[in-house]
């Protein structure tokens, strides 16, 4: 039986009708195990460095000086400790003291002040020189010295030896830093890095009023005693503080890739659910295909279960191997994957294991059996009496049950893979409703085109333009599919071409040509007269500042808030860190009242609070809402009358609340303004920061262009499996149009025997094709159109422009897509013999 199985593979292997089948197959595998290859690898490389990644056993991280009962105890326990300083500033070199002197450089960097037991896990790498070759460094630096990484160094143009001043004190360059195990990928560390002792922090001057800092302590030793200690710090943490242990270590980190392989795994089974629509369509043209040879076989005494055990043995061997094929292939997807990523990693990953690949396989097997099985049943149950009687061999409740069982099976495959059960449900709930919708449209229009009315409107004049319009109705629901596939295949293909190059110019549009792009930030208020003073004497245009508060929401409407209180991520963040506030009488130019009213200047009965419209929806705060803040100790609270909607694009100095000035006018205040510096006027700045060592300036174009090339780097890896479901898209629109290609034959070889010319039975299967193709390309030029709009709306906060080349390019691709296959499938018909299809038929 196997070796009769092998054959009628080859058989039909040779005939082409297996081959999309198989690829279909091939596309669902590789696109799964792709995601998981590459989730394994990221898995394996976490929880091996996972001591490395904090630095220690344990961390405590705060905005706050951490008090000395805290690390008092971890002495006390017998654990080692180390604490670490983490803020931003700029660095000079080659500027002297007094800032003037040519050939100034300074460079925004991140700088980490550490004690001299830091890490307590891992190893901190230095070289003696830039590309030097590196070792492990026995200890921090020395006090007086400082490492910079090598991106800073080459930057400043320093190596060891040279002196840097940083603040109000200068340093001498030790080493270059070229490995620091606990660094992550947030602000602070993104950019280049200076580490320094910790004892030389104070004679910086940097640390003042508004200044970012995070505080971080250390601890490491065996897991009971580290694990009593997290217990009994957790009860003494205040606002601002956490702690990060090995299961969470690098949230950061863990969040993106964690985020980027749930949207990459749900890619890949969108891949999946097409890639089981081509093989249950692939199938169904086999089965009908086979159909009369199934009956001879019964006639000649082959039983149900025989002809079963034939056709599912030739199908298990053609689908384990479109599963080894693959696997092969999804291997090297992740290998590009990582390499795309790898700036982001920044860490060499592990081989991963085989269970992905063992993933893969069960993918493909599933999605054989729940799709194919399916219309192989048809085969079982064919009778003998078909030989006579050609209507005998249609579906039958067994079968309709085996396709429900196999699509709950596959819906149970994508809950499981997105590993979140209702971003799960969401998308197949929405990719179930989109293609019923698909289908139910193209149906209700199909028929409406080929009422009476319609083809004696159309078709008065041409019988093949009549004869096209009926075969619309007589074949409405293969057409329905037809359209439904072709339109997900055309939204896939105008999402990725035209509305993306309409994404990518309203981001390069948002930012007006003139937007600043330097922030200054931490100017105090006995510096504000003199750094005026400065840029007039310098020829810079003076930019507006705006003082800047840092406090806590602590209450809204008398009721004590915490991260508990709020579901989504985004605002157990926002409620558990410190908020930029500010005070001012005018409402900004780049700011607009979306609803309520400004302050009136001359109204003191109630303190008042202006607050940015996006974060009152995150928090749930609405007009009239109490809110209470933690400034500098004290406490006060306002009320809201106004929302604001913001240019966030304007890249200028923006925040989510406003107060009067009486009511924050006692707080501790810095100032903030924005800027913009031409190029080739870069020494203003470094002449400012050697003036004002306190002062840090964010250069937000540099900033911008790398969190680009980050994004890029994420996009070209999500584009590269988005590749898989396109083209498990084409393959569900290529089955479904050759799906019906028999049974249009056999029509069109009935007309040519009845007297039809060939021009009759073209222009019939133009006109019918002509009408599916405009109604799916309108459909997925409307689904495009509103992906578009909702991922520009709800992810990238753009007002994207209604792009009439859209609704023009959309139906042409859809008719000339359905023109080209009536163009050969008419050839097809036409180079056919009516006497031989008729006999084969």
């Amino acid at each position: 039986m196997m070796a009769l199985a092998m054959r009628m593979l080859v058989r039909d292997w040779r005939a082409g009708e297996l081959r999309v089948l198989a690829l279909a197959l091939v596309i669902a595998v590789g696109s799964v195990t792709s995601v998981s290859f590459f989730a394994d690898r990221v898995r394996q490389g976490l929880g091996r460095e996972a001591h490395q990644l904090l630095g220690g056993d344990l961390l405590l991280v705060g905005d706050q000086p951490w008090k000395e009962a805290l690390s008092s105890e971890m002495t006390r326990r017998g654990l080692a400790m180390a604490q670490s300083t983490n803020f931003i500033s700029m660095v000079q070199a080659g500027s002297g003291t007094d800032g003037n002197k040519d050939g100034a450089r300074s460079l925004l960097a991140g700088v980490k002040a550490v004690t001299s037991s830091y890490p307590l896990r891992g190893k901190l790498r230095i070289a003696p020189k830039l590309h030097a070759q590196d070792e492990i460094a026995k200890s921090g630096p020395q006090p007086g010295t400082v490492w910079l990484d090598e991106r800073l160094s080459s930057a400043l143009e320093v190596n060891p030896g040279d002196t840097v001043r940083l603040g109000s004190s200068e340093f001498k360059v030790a080493a270059v830093l070229t490995l620091e195990p606990d660094r992550g990928a947030n602000f602070f560390n993104i950019a280049p890095r200076l580490m320094m002792a910790q004892t030389d922090v104070p004679a910086t001057g940097l640390i003042q009023t508004g200044s970012r800092v995070t505080y971080q302590l250390l601890a490491a030793g065996e897991r009971k005693d580290v694990d009593a200690y997290e217990a009994w710090a957790r009860t003494r943490l205040e606002r601002g503080q956490r702690i990060e242990n090995l299961e969470n270590a690098r949230p950061e980190i863990r969040a993106s890739l964690d985020r980027a392989q749930k949207f990459l795994g749900l890619t890949a089974l969108l891949a999946a659910i097409l890639a089981g629509v081509a093989i249950a369509l692939a199938t169904r043209r086999f089965v009908e295909r086979h159909l009369d040879g199934c009956a001879v076989m019964r006639c000649m005494g082959a039983t149900q279960s025989k002809i079963l055990s034939l056709y599912g043995a030739e199908f298990i061997v053609l689908g384990l191997a479109a599963c080894v094929t693959g696997c092969i292939a999804g291997f090297a997807a992740q290998e590009l994957i990582a390499y795309w990523l790898a700036s982001i990693i920044q860490s060499a990953l592990p081989q991963p294991t085989v269970i992905p690949a063992v993933q893969g396989a069960l993918v493909g097997l599933t999605l054989l059996l729940g799709f194919a099985v399916p219309p192989l049943l048809q085969l079982k149950n064919v009778p003998a009496v078909r030989v006579i009687r050609r209507e005998s061999g249609n579906p039958k409740g067994s079968t309709l049950l085996a396709y429900a069982l196999g699509f709950g099976t596959l819906v149970a495959l994508l809950l499981w893979q997105s590993g979140d059960l209702k971003l799960g449900v969401t998308v197949v709930g929405g990719f179930s409703a989109a293609v019923i919708l698909f289908i139910g449209v193209a149906w209700v229009v199909l028929r409406a085109a080929s009422s009476p009315a319609a083809m004696r409107f159309f078709g008065a004049r041409s019988p093949a333009v009549r004869y096209g319009l009926a075969n619309l109705r007589r074949h409405s629901r293969s057409n329905a599919l037809q359209v439904a596939s072709l339109a997900l295949g055309l939204t896939a293909i105008l999402l990725l071409t035209i509305t993306r190059s309409d994404l990518i110019g309203a981001w390069r549009q948002a930012s007006p040509p003139d937007a600043p792009n330097r922030f200054v930030i931490g100017i105090q208020p006995d510096q504000l007269q003199p750094m005026q003073a400065f840029f007039t004497s310098a020829g810079v245009k003076l930019p507006e500042v705006y003082p800047m508060v840092r406090g806590r929401l602590v209450s809204v409407n008398d009721k004590p808030v915490s991260d508990k209180d709020y579901p989504e991520e985004r605002a157990k963040r926002l409620v558990e860190r410190e908020f930029n506030l500010s005070f001012m009488d005018a409402l900004p130019g780049h700011n607009q009242i979306s609803s309520g009213r400004w302050f009136d200047p001359k109204d003191r009965k109630e303190a008042e609070a202006s607050v940015e419209e996006g974060i009152a929806r995150t928090l749930g705060l609405k007009l009239g809402d109490q809110l209470g803040y933690s400034v500098g100790g004290e406490t006060f609270t306002a009320r809201i009358t106004s929302l604001r909607k913001l240019k966030w694009d304007s890249m200028k100095v923006n925040f989510f609340v406003v107060t009067p000035p009486w009511v924050l006018a006692k707080a501790p205040t810095s100032y903030i303004t924005a800027l913009r510096l031409e190029p080739g006027s870069e020494p203003v700045l470094d002449r400012m920061v050697a003036r004002f060592p306190n002062v840090t300036v964010v250069d937000v174009s540099a900033a911008l262009k790398q969190a680009q090339g980050i994004i890029d780097q994420v996009i070209l890896a999500v584009q590269f499996v988005f590749l898989f479901a396109l083209g498990a898209g084409l393959l569900v629109l290529y089955s479904a149009l050759v799906a019906t290609e028999d049974e249009r034959r056999r029509e069109a070889a009935i007309m040519r025997a009845f007297g039809a010319s060939a021009a009759q039975v073209s222009g019939s299967q133009r006109a019918e094709f002509l009408v599916m193709g405009a109604v799916s390309g309108i459909l997925a030029t409307i689904a495009a159109s509103a992906l578009s709009t909702l991922l520009a709306q709800r992810v990238f906060q753009l007002d994207l422009p209604v792009n009439y080349a859209l609704w023009i390019y959309g139906p042409i691709a859809g008719v000339l897509l359905l023109s080209l296959n009536a163009w050969l499938s008419a050839r097809k018909v036409l180079t056919a013999s009516p006497a031989l299809t008729l006999r084969e038929g």
